[in-house]
C-alpha cells in the first residue's frame, strides 16, 4: 500500500526551514555551481560525432534544483512528488517563481 503524508507532517516540514536558511543554502550551492561550471569548461572533452547538440537552458537553474532536492531531504515528506507539489509549487512559490508543474 502507498504511504501518504499527513497534513501535520506537511505543516511541520514547512515550519522547520526558514526563508533565511533557504537563501543561505541556495547561495552556497550557487557559488559551488559557478566554480564547478568553470572547471567543467576547462576539463570537458568536446563531442566529435559531428552532430549538433542542444544546450537549452531550463526554467529552473541548477542551483534551484539542487536546493529543492536538498530541502526535500531535510524535510519529513514521504515522496518527492508531494513535496514538490505542496512545498515548492505551494508554500515556497515566492522562492521558486519559475517552478514548473509536476
Amino acid at each position: 500500500s502507498r504511504r501518504f503524508c499527513s497534513k501535520q507532517q506537511i505543516t511541520k516540514t514547512i515550519h522547520m526551514i526558514t526563508k533565511d536558511k533557504v537563501i543561505d543554502i541556495f547561495y552556497i550551492l550557487d557559488e559551488f555551481d559557478k566554480h564547478f561550471k568553470q572547471e567543467i569548461k576547462i576539463n570537458l572533452l568536446t563531442a566529435v560525432d559531428g552532430k549538433k547538440h542542444r544546450c537549452r537552458k531550463g526554467k529552473l537553474s541548477d542551483s534551484e534544483i539542487k536546493t529543492a532536492i536538498l530541502l526535500f531531504h531535510f524535510g519529513t515528506y514521504c515522496n518527492f512528488k508531494h513535496y514538490y507539489l505542496f512545498s515548492i509549487c505551494g508554500s515556497m512559490k515566492r522562492d521558486f517563481p519559475d517552478a514548473v508543474s509536476y
